[in-house]
């Protein structure tokens, strides 16, 4: 089997950068899932999980930030489009035994293209505002492992990550 060689879409023939032009497209129904976690302390995982941060209700905030950061995702990365976003949801699962939140978000539209960027962007934005809710117990927590884990819809199909 040869394997299809990946083109760089946000670049023109000369290597300009350009905003891709999907107006000929049609709108098909698009899912992105993206997860990412944020490891802490045991004092600042003790306190987030019982809902004693002196900042408040960490969590809630964070949903409530990954959510309106999906939603702005035209005005913090160069060359996506505006979208209009028809579901967006972020969840949080505790692991005691690492001190760690995991976080999973899933971004839904029907247009012309992907939402990779919303579903990724709302991890990432989750994951910061647990950071700056918590720092005053811990500034040595660390985000990482922000990747997709599913998409749906578009030209290029079903993409599911392994592992």
């Amino acid at each position: 089997m040869t394997a299809k060689r990946a083109t760089l879409t946000h670049f023109d023939a000369s290597g300009n950068a350009w905003m891709v032009d999907v107006g000929g497209k049609a709108a098909t129904a698009r899912v992105a899932k993206a997860g990412g976690s944020i490891t802490m302390s045991p004092e600042a995982f003790a306190q987030l999980a019982a809902g004693t941060m002196a900042k408040g209700d960490v969590l809630g905030v964070a949903r409530i930030a990954g959510i309106m950061a999906a939603k702005r995702v035209d005005e913090l990365i160069p060359l996506t489009h505006p979208l209009v976003i028809d579901r967006a949801e972020v969840r949080f699962r505790l692991d005691e035994e690492q001190q760690t939140v995991e976080i999973e978000a899933t971004v839904g539209i029907s247009g012309k293209t992907g939402v990779e960027m919303e579903a990724l962007t709302a991890v990432s934005i989750a994951a910061l505002t647990i950071y700056d809710m918590c720092k005053a117990v811990d500034k040595g927590m660390t985000i990482g492992n922000i990747r997709l884990l599913e998409k749906t819809g578009g030209k290029s199909g079903r993409y599911q990550r392994n592992g």
